[in-house]
């Protein structure tokens, strides 16, 4: 079985939307500026470092970017049994498995990361990696320490974060050496995240979570919080508000997912750190890291797929296999248009009715099935149909 991983802060780096600009996928970017009311597109493009590590920027530019690799990832037929995501990777999840819609989440994420922003200059705070040293013994230094440090994330196997005051996360780096660590790296960010330091980001975003519609899904998704599959959207407000002060389990996540029958593990989004974590932490996992259009060839060769070298491509679209996802492009109650199965469809035919918007499809091809049902209310990008191309 897959499980499709979405990456947390840190992940970002400077230009990582340029490949994607020609791409079709590229058109969530413009969704979200609109929603956001922000240039998502000129971050992704022309900040530089400094502008990026801005908890404001890296949350939002790394989850529009993890839900646009996503986005081409499905238009590839290509789906997971389950999902998981790290800290903010975790609202991308819920995004990809129609439990939080793209619209609400950019709603979501810009608000946590305003929160998180803004309790980090109330309380000074930081972070270290300590590296090689068993999960039981970090804890141990962080309790030597008598300061305000704690675990932050259980990463993989020797790779622990701790978090919280200056002070606190110095002397537990000391005793966490002396215990036998192999080294300890401060890592550049603007708050203790996932400690008792974020407790007012939390109280925050409780409102915010409150009001969000998040639905249950078919396809469950791993919690940062108890390493549990949860497929009920009223669980997740209470889940994601504890996320914040919590640590993140996520070597426990990934074993949990291992359990549950899965092998192969695509991490979706900037960077790759979660692909190295899944090798230290699944024995036998089968890993890979999609970040680039050119990573849609990998993908598929690694899924043992074919590339349909006779396929004519879409302007700014790769095509590598011969079945397509046509998604809604809105929320609301769908309405099949008089096509049926083994139909013909040709680019831009409309299968359907989404609320107001037409559903057309961006492909020719012969349609398989369709996979939402008469008056079913779909979420945005949510799939409705598939298509076998020529």
């Amino acid at each position: 079985m897959l499980a499709f991983t979405f990456p947390g802060q840190g992940s970002q780096r400077p230009g990582m939307g340029r490949p994607w600009v020609d791409h079709e996928s590229w058109e969530l970017v413009d969704e979200a500026s609109d929603v956001a009311g922000r240039d998502v597109g000129a971050l992704l493009l022309d900040a530089d470092a400094d502008e990026l590590r801005d908890t404001r920027n890296a949350q939002l530019t790394t989850f529009v970017s993890s839900l646009m690799v996503l986005d081409a990832v499905e238009r590839l037929g290509i789906e997971a049994s389950f999902c998981a995501g790290h800290s903010l990777g975790e609202y991308t999840a819920l995004a990809a498995t129609g439990a939080l819609g793209f619209d609400e989440g950019v709603v979501l994420v810009a608000e946590r990361a305003a929160a998180m922003h803004d309790a980090g200059s109330e309380r000074v705070g930081t972070m270290a990696a300590v590296l090689g040293l068993d999960d039981d013994q970090v804890e141990v230094a962080c309790n030597l320490a008598d300061a305000d440090v704690w675990v932050a994330n259980f990463n993989a196997p020797g790779q622990v974060v701790i978090a919280g005051s200056p002070d606190g996360v110095e002397a537990a780096g000391k005793h966490a050496k002396d215990l036998g660590a192999k080294r300890v790296m401060p890592l550049q960010v603007s708050g203790a995240f996932h400690t008792a330091f974020m407790a007012p980001a939390r109280d925050r975003l409780r409102d915010a979570l409150a009001a969000a519609d998040i639905r249950d899904a078919e396809i469950p998704v791993v919690s940062n919080v108890d390493a549990k599959p949860h497929d009920r959207g009223n669980e997740w407000s209470a889940l994601l508000s504890a996320q914040l002060a919590s640590p993140v389990r996520w070597k426990h996540s990934l074993q949990t997912l291992s359990s549950l029958g899965v092998t192969d593990f695509a991490e979706l989004g900037p960077g790759g750190v979660l692909t190295g974590m899944a090798k230290r932490s699944v024995d036998g996992a089968r890993t890979i890291s999609v970040a680039t259009p050119d990573d849609l060839d990998k993908l598929v060769e690694w899924m043992g797929g074919t590339a349909d070298a006779g396929a004519a491509s879409l302007e700014g679209e790769h095509l590598f296999a011969v079945e397509r996802l046509v998604v809604s492009p809105a929320a609301g109650i769908f309405t099949p248009a008089a096509v049926a199965s083994g139909d013909l469809i040709d680019v831009g035919t409309v299968i359907g009715q989404v609320g107001e918007h037409e559903v057309r499809s961006p492909f020719r091809g012969v349609l398989q099935s369709f996979i939402a049902v008469d008056t079913e209310r779909v979420t945005s990008r949510q799939p409705i149909a598939w298509l076998r191309t020529d």
